[in-house]
């Protein structure tokens, strides 16, 4: 038997969707049946672009079932936490005269993970989470139950390039750190202290090489005995405790 959304955090229908991307309101993303072509399509990708909400092209079953309603071969899914552009975050926190300790998720798909991560994240003071518009965990209501209700409390930005965000963090005087498993430094040999964003990545995959060559700081957790893999979430625990000691001294 098909598994339904809840109705209420569904749009469905062409004009609705389009209206609710006019008004700005914010969307996980939307579910495009495939071939489905039309003037208030293309306005609803334009609009979708700008407003970087992910469209999933997907096969008609998959609308289906979301939902029993006419849905015009679209649909879309209401925003449980707040979106905020990169550069707002940055510089909300050079208006408060803080130090910004960012965290950027590549390639973190388990919800569960991404609520233990906020969670982690919120104590230990970071101010942003950056996350790509693809390959990532939806920030669902599963997700925010396993954050108990973090990721409603701390921003998150969503941005179209990893790659780009780093590159703007660097510009805006980011140091940019990364966790390997055979990375030179120690984590607790690394600096903190500094305007900083820490990359975390999958547990099979790791951090994609391109954003390991972007990063400034390669650091490992060093780990007693033969095994080697710690849960991402236990992980950027440790990291974030070891930043967050750092600057409390």
């Amino acid at each position: 038997m098909a598994s339904f959304q809840k109705q209420s955090s569904l749009i469905t229908g062409r004009q609705p969707i389009l209206e609710a991307l006019k008004e700005g309101k914010q969307l996980e993303r939307i579910f495009l049946q495939k071939n489905t072509v039309g003037e208030i399509i293309s306005e609803i990708k334009k609009y979708a672009a700008d407003l970087q909400v992910p469209i999933n092209v997907v096969p008609s079953e998959k609308l289906n079932s979301l939902s029993r309603s006419n849905h015009q071969g679209i649909i879309g899914i209401s925003s449980l936490v707040q979106y905020f552009e990169l550069q707002q975050v940055i510089d909300l926190c050079t208006e408060k005269g803080e130090i910004p300790l960012f965290l950027m998720l590549d390639g973190v798909t388990d919800v569960r993970n991404i609520g233990g991560i906020a969670r982690s994240a919120l104590v230990c003071g970071v101010q942003a989470i950056i996350i790509p518009d693809r390959g990532v965990g939806a920030l669902n209501e599963e997700a925010v139950k396993a954050s108990a209700g973090a990721l409603e409390q701390i921003h998150i930005c969503r941005v179209t390039s990893l790659l780009k965000a780093v590159d703007s963090l660097h510009l805006n005087g980011f140091k940019i750190f990364c966790s390997e498993l055979d990375a030179p430094v120690k984590v607790y040999d690394a600096d903190f202290t500094e305007p900083t964003c820490i990359i975390v990545g999958n547990e099979e995959k790791g951090i994609q090489s391109y954003l390991t060559k972007a990063s400034d700081v390669r650091f490992t957790i060093p780990m007693k005995g033969k095994f080697d893999s710690l849960n991402v979430s236990v992980a950027t625990g440790i990291i974030l405790f070891e930043a967050l000691k750092q600057r409390m001294k």
